[in-house]
């Protein structure tokens, strides 16, 4: 699923009184919401659906596939998803 059909899944979820717009509005409050939170280095937990946190990298060696030399990789922040017991238990077992 992309952006634009949780958009269409959105408003059909609000009704037919809700525009496009106003779904897409509502879909970019959460992603700004989460991208605000994790901007502070809080996690973003959503009880029953997951938890949004920061994690960070240490540099390392690694090596480039095309020439097999020997590089330096910086450290960096990355963002990780946990997901809820709930989302865990709808997916089901594979």
């Amino acid at each position: 699923m992309n952006k634009a059909e949780l958009v269409e899944a959105v408003q059909k979820t609000l009704g037919k009184e809700t525009s496009k717009a106003q779904a897409e509005r509502a879909v970019q409050a959460v992603v700004d919401g989460i991208k605000g939170g994790l901007k502070k280095s809080k996690p973003v937990q959503l009880v029953g659906f997951g938890t949004f946190k920061i994690a960070s990298r240490k540099a390392r060696m690694g090596i480039n596939p095309k020439t097999g030399e020997k590089i330096k990789i910086k450290a960096s922040k990355s963002v990780k998803f946990s997901a809820g017991k709930d989302l865990k238990s709808k997916l089901g077992k594979a």
